[in-house]
Formats: structure tokens, sequence, C-alpha cells
């Protein structure tokens, strides 16, 4: 399972840079996570189809427009909301919960096939609608979700009863992330890179890192880093992999940061590119994969494994992918050579080598909205889901759909 998290709620073009959240990865308990209704991608598919019949004409036969080979390897779910679908967790390949905007939650007990509503008891209808759940998070039965404006939710029998947990209002940022990690366990990341711990359902919780971001960079010397010395902004798209490291974005999207279990401070990175950051992860789940990259303007960059996590710079290099400007918003390893990547007007494309070419894949192209999420759970059969905007939900079904 992942980690996550950001509000991006615009309609997606070549010129805006945006971030989304991601939920947090599992790990066990420690003390120690605009375009017309006919959208750009059918338009060039017409145009390419027409220029292509008008040759066949006068010359031999021509290969097919792209979107003809293109592969459709997802189904779309009905939930029972219209709402933005910010993030999907399961227990067992069975049980899981989807949560979103405007107090939206609803609950599965077939692999995600159907989606029944769900409401918490202790939050009145008027009140749950002013809410934006962000994160969702289940291990064994034990879960936790995360909304904003900040309210953290836990259960322990499997979503029948929650339990709201307090959090000091002199917490430094918002809470973005939250993990359950075992029982009465969770980890928890906050806007300004705060790494909390707890081993007793919420009721104390224990820093990990000795600093907050922001303090770090104006107390050290960070001239080589492009845009953190005198650094005064969040962070935002914060990400966890299967070990307890962590990965994110400044909010402007001029650098990154890393931090692994035992460091007491983040380190900074210089992006290595002019175009702003809109979010990045890890290589199959583990930072020492490495990690993978996307700018505004639709590119994807994907660094080797083995990355020196002290150096300044990381030796990304650029995937062939061909979005036509359109934002990808995340990116993520079925397998060790099967990629997806997701974006801007339900865009989607799958690699079979590793992130190094990807091609376009074909299965929310008539669906109108964005996608912001793509996951893979490889603890229960490598099921795949990908979230998006007026409540899309999609299921990876493979090449035979």
């Amino acid at each position: 399972m992942k980690l996550a998290l950001a509000a991006l709620l615009a309609t997606l073009t070549s010129t805006q840079a945006f971030l989304v959240p991601s939920p947090l990865t599992a790990a066990t308990c420690s003390t120690s996570l605009s375009m017309t209704a006919e959208d750009r991608r059918t338009f060039l598919t017409q145009s390419t189809a027409t220029v292509a019949a008008s040759s066949l004409l006068a010359t031999s036969s021509l290969p097919l427009p792209a979107s003809a080979a293109a592969s459709k390897q997802w189904t779309q779910i009905k939930v029972p909301f219209a709402d933005t679908v910010y993030d999907i967790d399961f227990d067992s390949p069975t049980h899981g919960y989807i949560v979103g905007a405007r107090g939206s939650f609803a609950e599965t007990n077939d692999g995600g096939n159907t989606w029944e509503p769900r409401s918490f008891s202790n939050l009145d209808a008027e009140e749950e609608i002013t809410y934006r759940f962000q994160v969702v998070s289940f291990k064994d039965g034990e879960g936790w979700v995360l909304g904003k404006p900040t309210l953290l939710l836990h259960t322990k029998d499997g979503g029948k009863s929650w339990e709201r947990i307090p959090l000091s209002p002199k917490l430094p940022g918002e809470p973005t992330g939250i993990l359950a990690t075992g029982s009465n366990c969770a980890e928890m990341i906050t806007s300004s890179g705060a790494v909390y711990t707890t081993t007793n359902a919420g009721r104390n919780w224990k820093a990990q890192v000795k600093e907050t971001i922001d303090a770090t960079l104006n107390r050290i010397s960070s001239s080589g880093v492009s845009g953190a010395s005198y650094f005064t902004g969040s962070i935002v798209n914060e990400q966890r992999d299967d070990a307890g490291s962590y990965l994110a974005v400044s909010s402007r999207g001029n650098f990154f940061l890393t931090w692994e279990p035992g460091q007491d401070f983040w380190i900074p990175h210089n992006r290595g590119t002019p175009r702003r950051i809109q979010n990045m992860g890890f290589v199959r789940g583990d930072i020492k994969n490495g990690l993978w990259m996307t700018l505004n303007g639709g590119k994807l960059l994907v660094s080797g494994a083995g990355v020196d996590l002290n150096s300044e710079e990381f030796p990304f290099q650029e995937a062939n992918i061909k979005t036509g400007g359109y934002g990808i918003t995340d990116v993520a390893w079925r397998d060790d050579n099967e990629v997806w990547a997701v974006g801007g007007s339900n865009t989607m494309y799958v690699s079979k080598d590793n992130g190094k070419n990807f091609v376009f894949d074909k299965s929310a192209n008539d669906i109108p909205g964005n996608l912001y999420n793509v996951k893979f759970f490889r603890e229960f059969g490598n099921m795949g889901w990908a979230l998006g905007s007026n409540g899309l939900l999609l299921k990876y079904v493979g090449e035979n759909a």
C-alpha cells in the first residue's frame, strides 16, 4: 500500500502546474508516513484519421492513427456519489473503503465491484458534508480516515464504529497523511514535514524528525539547492515508501526533499530542470529502486536504482511519453516492467519496459474530468484502481478487457 495529498480540482492544461496527494504506504508497527466537450485527444485522433484516409487514395496503405491501437485495460465502477474520489484502501481482498470530497465515504464487501455509502455516527449530516476526506488507511481491520479541515477518525472494528481523535492545535503544519501500521499503531505526517508515530491509538504521538523543514533550511546553508535558502513555504505531495522513507516537494515545485528513518532532518535536492515539479514518487514502492518525477507540460522523469540521498542532484532520465501537454498527476508500478501514468483530461498511459516508453490507453478517453491517483495492491492479487473527479473510479482488468 502507499502514502499521500493536495487539492487539484481545476481543469488541467499544459500551462498548469499541480500536485496531487497520495496515501501512505503500509509498514509494520514501530515506535521509531479548457477545452470543449469534444476533448483535444478526440480532435487529434479524428484529424489524424482524416489525413491518413485522404493520403490512402494516392499511396499504398498507411498505418492507422495511434489511438486505433491503444489498449483499454480499465473499466469504470459506479460509486454512490459524484464528487472527487481522493483515496482507496483495502484490509482484505474483498473489503475496502473510498473517501472523497464533501464528506464522501463508501464501503465495498465484494472486492470493489459495488459500493455502498456510509456515514460517521459521530458527525451529523451537515457537519460531515463540510469535510474533504483525503486519506483512508487500513491494516488488519483497524483503520484511519484523515479529513480537511483537520479531522482524524479511527476504527478498531473494520469501520463499524469510529472514534474522533483530537489533535493539538500546536501541531506544526496541517496533517496530510496517515498510515495504519498495526494494532493501535499509526504514522502521521504534516505539511511542515513533521513525522509522528502513535502506539496507543492516537492518545500520544512521538516525533520522528527533530525539526520542521523550514527550520532546517533556514538554519543551515542550502545555497546549493535552488529555492531552499530562506525557505518560508510548506511541502506538498508527501509520499512514503514501504520501508518508511519519505519524499516531499516544496509547495512552489522548485525543489524536493527526502527523509529516511533515523535521520534528524530532511535533505533538500535540486530538481535538475527549469520546469516546476508536479508530483513525485518511488519506483516499485522503494526509494532504493529510484524515484519518478512529473513536470508541468506533461513530462515524466525516472531515476535509476541506488541513488545517493545525500547528493543535491539526482540522475533522472526523461521517459518517452507523448501527452500532448496534459499534465501527469500520478505514476504507479504494477510489477517490475508494467508502469501506469494518469493525468489531466482522464488520460492514461502504460509502459511495459519499466517506464522507458509509454503508449496511450483509452479506458477513460470518453469520460470527462481528471484522474488524480493510481495505485496497485500487491498484497491482494495486485488489483489496481484509478481515482478522479466527478466520482470517477476505474478498476484494472488487464489486456483481456
